[in-house]
């Protein structure tokens, strides 16, 4: 392993660990999906997996800008 390949390991455990630091906390269930506003019966924050994801994505990106 050369330098090379070692600052690419390096930059690739830092890039792991930036976006680990901004996985987004949710707030607690209050009936609706969090994203697209539909109604839920059970508890649940999201009404399936993309709008759980298109969520954090947009959490990511307003703690990155600092909003």
């Amino acid at each position: 392993m050369d330098v090379a390949d070692l600052a690419q390991l390096q930059n690739e455990q830092l890039d792991a660990l930036r976006v680990g630091a901004h996985k987004p906390v949710a707030p607690q269930a209050d009936g609706k999906c969090l994203w697209c506003g539909e109604v839920l019966a059970d508890g649940r924050r999201w009404c399936d997996a993309a709008c759980r994801d298109e969520w954090e994505r947009a959490e990511r990106c307003r703690a990155v800008r600092g909003a």
